[in-house]
């Protein structure tokens, strides 16, 4: 059996922003285990760091039950987890793990097919995420804001289609825990990344942060799941049609999502309502 730290951490590192007692107070604001106890950082840290990607899934679902959930965009690695969240929902110890979406409403059609490929074969607990404002009524009161090449333009996108969407979606749920595929390797900003971190008042889980491109090859061809359609394209990442590229052979990974202007959407760094995208 998992064992879940029972006291907050006074020994984490502080915060760029501010001294060990701010980090300390924003700790202890954190959701606590589903026994009310406080998650301790650094014990955490030190429990799942050498646990294999599905063990730190389990971990997660024992501490925080029917509070922890998992999102994915159903780009080119997603099989991958939402396979783990296939067979930890099989064991039926706990309720099935919701699993969130955000549809901008500008994905690939390759994107949608391949969402419905993946349900059918895993049989998730999937959660569809849309913003308020229809892709319509955004662009008539926003414009078109993917091709303005102005960062404050993503940057208003990305808020409207995604973080707030997601933002949403993990308060009515009551979601106290969230899983997401991200990897170090992919952006500067992942590659600070732990296992566990506090995201946006919630604790974020990473079980495939240490995982390379080959670790998710192999896994999906051992479980024989499905590349997404646009991988044989090129397409090392894929998010909305119109801020995704495949790889050119100087331009890689996640150097080809919006435009070149940016790497996150904002969905993984600290805040509240997306601050600081």
């Amino acid at each position: 059996m998992v064992s879940i730290p029972a006291t907050a951490s006074t020994t984490a590192s502080p915060s760029p922003a501010g001294g060990g007692a701010d980090l300390n107070a924003a700790l202890e604001a954190l959701p606590r285990d589903r026994h009310g106890a406080a998650i301790d950082l650094e014990a955490a840290r030190a429990r799942l760091d050498p646990l294999d990607a599905i063990g730190r899934m389990r971990w997660a679902q024992e501490a925080f039950a029917d509070h922890f959930a998992v999102t994915t965009s159903f780009g080119i690695q997603s099989a991958v987890m939402l396979h783990m969240v296939s067979a930890l929902d099989g064991s039926g110890a706990w309720p099935a793990i919701p699993v969130l979406w955000v549809d901008t409403g500008y994905l690939p059609p390759e994107t949608y097919r391949y969402a419905d490929q993946l349900c059918d074969r895993l049989k998730l607990d999937l959660h569809v995420l849309q913003a308020d404002l229809s892709p319509a009524r955004m662009e008539a009161l926003h414009g078109r804001l993917w091709e303005t090449g102005a960062p404050e333009d993503m940057r208003t996108y990305n808020r409207i289609r995604k973080v707030e969407p997601l933002d949403q979606a993990l308060a009515r749920l009551e979601v106290h825990c969230w899983a997401s595929g991200v990897r170090s390797g992919q952006t500067d900003h992942r590659g600070g990344m732990h296992c566990l971190d506090p995201v946006r008042q919630r604790w974020s889980l990473r079980p495939l942060l240490t995982w390379s491109r080959r670790d998710v090859y192999y896994y999906m061809q051992e479980h024989d799941l499905p590349q997404h359609p646009l991988f044989e394209q090129g397409y090392s990442t894929v998010g909305d049609w119109h801020t995704s590229a495949p790889d050119d052979g100087t331009t890689n990974g996640r150097a080809t999502r919006f435009g070149g202007l940016q790497q996150e959407c904002g969905i993984h760094l600290p805040g509240l309502m997306g601050e600081g995208i």
